[in-house]
């Protein structure tokens, strides 16, 4: 974790340090909605415990700060998240659970015309959890009594933009357990789909 955290950080200081180069150019701000579909699922380090993505979905805003090609963006989303379990003895689970995300990513804008963009992005999630649900046998219940609420994680992917719509493919990795015991760290992709109000 630690290693990631100190790549995460040296990602982050090579873009800052590129920003500045471009802070002549007159930074504009944008404001819009989003929504789309995430799948999840939750590693674990217990060999008798498999994960299996599951589909969920997400709905937020997001703010984005272009200066350039570079841009910064914040969101605030709303995500049902659903995975599912098996175990060795043939038991079978399903976990679902609610999250409010905070993500703020860096990006660059590869290809920049006036109408379409297409771009790269990463940077670190906060998620706070709520309202988890867990159908599993009692064995295992016991594992996921304490939901860790708070969580990090980081995340990556790749965009486009078509005049005031946006599109995003990307991962997210979770740095902390959900489940101390099993120390499942939950993995998604999502795509999700926005418009830039102003």
């Amino acid at each position: 974790m630690k290693q990631q955290f100190l790549a995460f950080c040296s990602l982050l200081l090579c873009i800052t340090c590129s920003m500045e180069t471009q802070a002549q150019q007159t930074p504009s701000l944008h404001f819009g909605i989003k929504g789309g579909a995430n799948f999840t699922k939750t590693s674990t380090e217990s060999s008798s415990l498999e994960g299996k993505y599951g589909f969920g979905y997400q709905a937020g805003v997001m703010a984005r700060l272009d200066i350039g090609s570079l841009y910064v963006q914040g969101e605030t989303l709303f995500n049902k998240r659903k995975t599912s379990y098996e175990a060795n003895g043939g038991n079978a689970a399903k976990l679902t659970w609610n999250s409010i995300d905070i993500p703020v990513v860096i990006g660059y804008k590869f290809i920049k015309t006036d109408d379409f963009n297409i771009r790269a992005f990463a940077g670190g999630v906060y998620s706070y959890a709520f309202n988890n649900k867990l159908s599993i046998s009692e064995s295992l219940q016991e594992g996921f009594n304490k939901f860790d609420k708070s969580n990090i994680g980081i995340t990556g992917g790749i965009g486009l933009d078509y005049k005031n719509f946006t599109v995003d493919l990307r991962y997210e990795h979770g740095l902390s357990n959900i489940s101390k015991e099993y120390k499942s760290k939950p993995h998604s992709f999502s795509l999700g789909i926005g418009y830039f109000l102003f």
